[in-house]
């Protein structure tokens, strides 16, 4: 019994040794299969740390558990910069004999609080399609990793954030707190996966408007799974979104590239409360006590084939009868709802796409709403429809619940629409809208919006877009006891005419609190009398002659805040006169986030900078600051303002044209303080450019000119002339990159210098120079510079045995340099340190490797015996250090300025030390040109490819155009000729006979 118990531990020993052993012993090989399989299979990069790579026994006995921490997938080519996955925890449970053979069997994946971001372009071109083309058809390996394969069991989505948008539809859904689970046996031809998803918080949106918002997801599916045949058929399925419960029956098949849909789906529930709660807006905290009736019919099918020229077809019938709902706290109830609806397309193409509203009827009320509207198409429309409401929105408000808000007032809605809508044309419109006696009472503001009347009608007569006239006869309210009016007259939709004023006082902060803005807060008062009356054609040929605009405008404390400004903008006070071709602007004062300015000047073609999206607003201010932080304005790589960082890009706007004199005395920029800064900055076409602009830092005088290009945002650049007066080089060190990377000597330098430097190249996001795209060239003058302590000069003081050259003094030196293709190139330079000439020239590259060359000339009698005897046998026969009275050293200096690394590379009683440095550096030189220019070439090649392409493409794209004009007028040559050939016909038809006229004639 003794031996057994004994044994029995040994085992359990044994068992515990290989569950610790196991992990260690296989690691190895599941890393390498992993990056095997990413690099044979996946086209996009697959972030993760070697550390955050884990592998247990124990965690998942007798699973082996792999692991990965922080795990990111970023496209690639057109989705470089977007992020296909965050994971924070991936887990795998693998079958611990398969990492023996050659399938890896997962018997499960679970993803903890994951964020996916999937994105269509307009292409079609989606970012998950990340799978390398299958080239063991046509290429055979005998690799490993060929012939390794995986089998999954079940997979687990924990927390996740699932992003969806589709630029060519457009569509997108966002779904988030996801709780996904799935099971199939993969390893079998044919199964059944199951799945159940949920989502607590889901938003559905078509074309920039959400059609499902805060709605919950709850979707139990079973898939019949054939992998021989790529079939797949719904077996057991229920979808709910909401309280709306659906399924779908049928298959889908994935032959090749190609997926043919055969698909049905039907409501499985047929009350109104059902549908009524994916109606936007009405599924709240309370839809639960709100009572309904009446049935509806929900079904719709999915078939036909998709692949890149063709899509499925696809259609929906709804159908509501006699729907009733009414909130438990309010008097009236919403009868009578009928829809009779359907949408439908044969091809899934938008041209092909009908939208039948054959019915649709409520009384709010006592108030009935009636529409019936056909549309034909989705990009050339053609409408017939027609909506026509009487409401009392006191009747509304008893009906349907508006929080916080009392409304009064008689709302007439009378509209029809007839005819084809498309670029160059309207349907025949009669349109109109009224509100009078309206009336708006916020529980957050006191003061209600009385008086408020609007007349407004929208008329076409012939549908030509041109006769098109949108007329707001009549605006007016009244706010607290001051009041607002106006009227525009619209006419025209391509190149339209306008004739408007608007007149009074606009109370920011009052309206504001009426209707909040949703991530914005505005407050201030504006008192404005504005008329304006032109052509928008006129404004784009700015032939202002034949524009009347005048007015004033007086601003006071008005401040804004948004998501896209989080830095805020306040304007204590402002008054502006206008004319046809300005704005005069005086006594501006305010903040930019924390950064006071005081501006004034003259602004032009502000009209056609409101109205046009592709014109410049033009100008000329005076802007004046005591303190301006520039930090305040960085961005981050996605183009959101960036917090708590001093890092980013500076975006320079868009269709601007100013001119900026500047007179601040302090300005902030990275760690950076610029005092006395002025000067002229000229914004046009997303291009910064500094003319003449002169600071004081660092106890420095610096005079700038220079631009800075932000037309890529992602590839920024730059080009700047530096004059610089009296910097000090550790102060140099400490405050600007460049001069760490390329210059870290500065650090160690005691005294001070000027430059008079030009330079360009590209930015990286962190407004660093990307040295490797750096090109310039200038001049450095040492004013005095103490040497000492220095690695390199210690390095060859050790060499040499001279030790003058450990410390030594600089003084009105001038060094010549260059910057070609991120390496600066220093010209040969001489120093004269007691009875050593020395020349130094050479380049530092940006990752601080330096080549430098340095010639020490010397009194014979100054080499020690041990470098006489390797400089006499470098020197040779020819060459004799014997009643010479002075002997050149050549030195190779290499390595980085922390570990350099110094040797004797030859010497001569002959050359000057000048002379063999500018030998040695001019070669180099030529190698780094020849470099730089190789470099461009291929740059201006890939450059000329790209611009190749688009002009096939667009060539391409043009002929596609002409072709399918060519057919639509061959087609409607056909139609008018039927047409004229069935007048004609019509026009020998034989008239009824007559019968004989019996009356008396003379």
């Amino acid at each position: 019994m003794k031996k057994v118990a004994i044994g029995f531990f040994i085992f359990l020993a044994l068992l515990l040794a290989a569950a610790v052993l196991v992990p260690v012993i296989f690691k190895d090989k599941i890393k390498l299969a992993l990056d095997q399989q990413i690099e044979n299979n996946i086209n996009a990069q697959v972030l993760y740390e070697t550390d955050n790579v884990s592998l247990s026994l124990l965690r998942d006995f007798p699973n082996l558990s792999l692991g990965v921490e922080s795990l990111t997938v970023v496209g690639v080519d057109s989705f470089a910069t977007d992020t296909l996955a965050q994971i924070p925890s991936f887990k795998m449970g693998l079958n611990l004999l398969s990492v023996f053979g050659d399938e890896l069997k997962v018997n499960s994946i679970t993803l903890d609080d994951p964020v996916i971001r999937l994105l269509v372009l307009k292409s079609g071109k989606a970012n998950w399609d990340i799978m390398k083309e299958d080239t063991t058809a046509t290429a055979e390996t005998d690799t490993a990793a060929s012939d390794f394969n995986m089998a999954i069991k079940g997979w687990q989505v924990n927390n996740g954030t699932i992003y969806y948008d589709d630029l060519s539809i457009p569509f997108g859904f966002a779904a988030y707190n996801v709780q996904h689970s799935g099971s199939g046996d993969f390893e079998k031809d044919v199964f059944d996966m199951k799945s159940k998803t949920t989502a607590d918080h889901f938003v559905m949106t078509y074309d920039g408007t959400n059609y499902l918002e805060n709605a919950r997801l709850d979707a139990d599916v079973t898939m019949a799974m054939d992998l021989n045949q790529y079939l797949y058929t719904f077996k057991d399925n229920n979808i709910r979104i909401n309280e709306f419960p659906f399924k779908f029956d049928g298959t889908i098949l994935m032959p090749d590239e190609a997926i043919d849909f055969d698909l049905t789906f039907s409501a499985t529930e047929t009350d109104f409360r059902n549908v009524l709660s994916v109606v936007p807006g009405m599924y709240t905290k309370e839809f639960e006590n709100i009572k309904t009736e009446g049935k509806l019919s929900f079904d719709g099918y999915f078939k036909g084939r998709m692949i890149d020229t063709l899509m499925p077809g696809y259609g929906v019938d709804l159908k509501v009868m006699e729907g009733y709902f009414k909130y438990p706290d309010l008097p009236e109830a919403a009868r009578n709802i009928n829809v009779d609806m359907s949408v439908a397309s044969k091809d899934g193409t938008p041209q092909n796409t009908d939208v039948n509203i054959r019915q649709f009827h409520m009384d709010l009320g006592k108030n009935p709403v009636d529409a019936k509207v056909m549309i034909s198409g989705l990009e050339t429309m053609k409408v017939d429809g027609n909506v026509k409401a009487n409401v009392d929105l006191a009747e509304l408000t008893k009906v349907y619940p508006v929080e916080g808000m009392t409304l009064r007032g008689l709302l007439k809605v009378d509209a029809d629409a007839k005819g084809t809508y498309s670029e160059t044309s309207m349907p025949v419109i009669d349109a109109d809208l009224n509100l009078t006696n309206g009336y708006i009472k916020s529980k957050d503001f006191p003061a209600p919006i009385q008086n408020l009347n609007m007349v407004t009608n929208v008329r076409n007569t012939t549908g030509n877009t041109d006769d098109t006239r949108i007329n707001i006869e009549r605006f007016n309210m009244s706010l607290d006891g001051e009041p607002l009016e106006g009227r525009m007259l619209i006419t025209g939709i391509d190149k339209p005419a306008f004739d408007g004023r608007i007149k009074g006082i606009l109370d920011l902060t009052k309206l504001t609190k009426i209707f909040p803005q949703e991530g914005m807060t505005v407050a201030g008062r504006i008192n404005a009398d504005v008329t304006a009356k032109g052509k928008l054609s006129d404004i784009e040929e700015e032939k202002y002659n034949n524009v009347t605009a005048n007015g004033t405008m007086a601003i006071s404390n008005l401040s804004y805040v948004s998501t896209d400004l989080p830095q805020g903008m306040k304007i204590s006070k402002a008054n502006a006169t206008f004319n046809n071709e300005r704005v005069n602007l005086q006594n501006m004062s305010g903040h930019l986030g924390k950064s006071d300015f005081q501006a004034s000047g003259t602004v032009s073609n502000y009209i056609g900078y409101a109205l046009a999206d592709n014109q410049s607003l033009r100008g000329n201010f005076n802007l004046k600051s005591n303190t301006f932080d520039v930090n305040e304005w960085m961005v981050d790589e996605a183009g959101a303002p960036a917090e708590d960082v001093e890092e980013g890009v500076v975006e320079v706007p868009k269709n601007l044209d100013l001119a900026l004199n500047i007179d601040a005395k302090q300005v902030l920029y990275s760690n950076l303080k610029l005092n006395n800064v002025s000067g002229q900055v000229q914004v046009k076409d997303q291009v910064a450019k500094l003319n003449k602009v002169t600071f004081n830092t660092l106890g420095g005088t610096f005079a700038t000119s220079g631009s800075y290009n932000t037309k890529n945002l992602q590839k920024p650049l730059f080009d700047m002339k530096l004059d610089i007066q009296n910097l000090g080089f550790k102060e140099a060190f400490d405050a600007f990159n460049t001069v760490q990377a390329f210059a870290p000597i500065a650090k160690l330098l005691e005294g001070k210098f000027n430059t008079n430097f030009a330079f360009a190249g590209e930015l990286g996001q962190d407004m660093v120079p990307i040295f490797q795209t750096l090109d310039g060239e200038g001049v450095i003058k040492v004013l005095r510079a103490a040497v000492a302590n220095v690695p390199v000069v210690e390095k060859i003081s050790s060499l040499t045995h001279f030790q003058e050259l450990r410390n030594f003094v600089i003084e009105n030196k001038m060094i010549d340099a260059r910057i070609i293709d991120g390496k600066l190139v220093v010209k040969p330079f001489n120093l004269n340190i007691g009875d050593i000439d020395m020349s130094v020239g050479g380049s530092t590259a940006a990752n601080g490797n330096m080549d430098f060359t340095t010639a020490l000339n010397v009194p014979t009698g100054k080499v020690g015996q041990q470098l006489g005897s390797s400089l006499a046998g470098i020197l040779g026969a020819n060459q004799k250090l014997v009643n010479t009275e002075r002997v050149t050293l050549n030195l190779s200096v290499g390595g980085t300025f922390n570990d350099p690394k110094v040797a004797l590379a030859g010497g001569s009683v002959k050359q000057k030390a000048a002379d063999i440095v500018e030998n040695v550096v001019q070669e180099k030189l030529n190698v780094v040109k020849q470099q730089a220019d190789q470099r461009k070439q291929q740059l201006q090649d890939s450059i000329n490819a790209e611009l190749n392409r688009k002009k096939l493409d667009a060539e391409r794209r043009a002929q596609q155009e002409l072709e399918k004009k060519r057919k639509e007028a061959e087609q409607q040559i056909k139609k008018q000729a039927a047409d004229k050939v069935g007048g004609f016909l019509k026009g020998l038809t034989k008239p009824a006979t007559q019968q004989p006229d019996t009356t008396n004639k003379e």
